[in-house]
């Protein structure tokens, strides 16, 4: 596999953000390479998109390098630990590690495409997203559920959040056939993570959130013009 050579920028801005009335911990890393053109470059001639068989994202995706990824986590894997409070027993995985595009015409998504996700309801299960490409691209928006008032989805809340989710749509049918871009009577946006080119961003995969998509603007397979990102997802479990 061919490797790229990325070097991380030692005067990165770091913040952490206390999102949502849940207070959950988001970190953002602005300009966090050196040079992202490397990474691009990539994308661009040396992987192969297609459908991800383990989620429902409405994109295609190809695999990251691997050296990308473990210099990545190398330099974040000390500040996930602090700010996630994961206890220091558990050991790192990857769970996958891809580059991301949005592809789905709003006529071909299905029900669960039209709605905020979650990633994972692991208790350290972790979302590592870099922006990549320079545009204006849609932002990552942050949900609330309404019937519950749950922002994450953790194990012991799935059920409930399940169940009240099929009377909402039983009572009030579902969701239109589009990408959800703000909020509606089930879901309340009340945060967003904005696009920014060489800006990495993590957060729990038991979130609720999905882009903001603007069909004419995101909607491109193409890894050199269109919303390009790569996406890190980790797990920690007992050594």
């Amino acid at each position: 596999m061919q490797s790229v050579s990325i070097h991380i920028n030692p005067k990165a801005s770091l913040q952490v953000r206390n999102v949502g009335d849940e207070k959950t911990p988001v970190i953002i890393i602005d300009d966090f390479a050196m040079d992202t053109k490397p990474l691009i470059d990539y994308a661009c001639t040396s992987v192969n998109y297609g459908p991800d068989s383990t989620s429902a994202y409405p994109g295609v995706r190809g695999t990251l390098p691997r050296n990308y990824v473990r210099e990545v986590l190398n330099k974040i894997y000390r500040l996930l630990f602090q700010v996630y409070s994961v206890p220091e027993n558990l050991g790192m995985r990857t769970v996958n590690t891809v580059y991301s595009l949005i592809s789905t015409p709003v006529d071909e998504l299905v029900l669960a495409q039209c709605a905020p996700h979650f990633d994972s309801n692991g208790p350290f299960y972790l979302a590592v997203l870099h922006y990549l490409n320079p545009g204006n691209f849609c932002d990552t928006g942050l949900f609330r559920h309404k019937p519950t008032g749950f922002e994450k989805i953790t194990e012991p809340r799935l059920h409930e959040f399940i169940q009240t989710s099929k009377t909402f749509i039983e009572t009030h049918g579902e969701p239109p056939q589009k990408y959800i871009d703000d909020s509606t009577g089930h879901y309340e946006l009340y945060d967003r993570i904005k696009y920014k080119s060489n800006r990495l961003v993590v957060y729990p995969g038991c979130l609720l959130h999905s882009g903001l998509v603007d069909p004419g603007r995101d909607i491109n397979s193409d890894p050199r013009t269109g919303r390009l990102t790569s996406n890190i997802f980790v797990d920690f479990k007992e050594l």
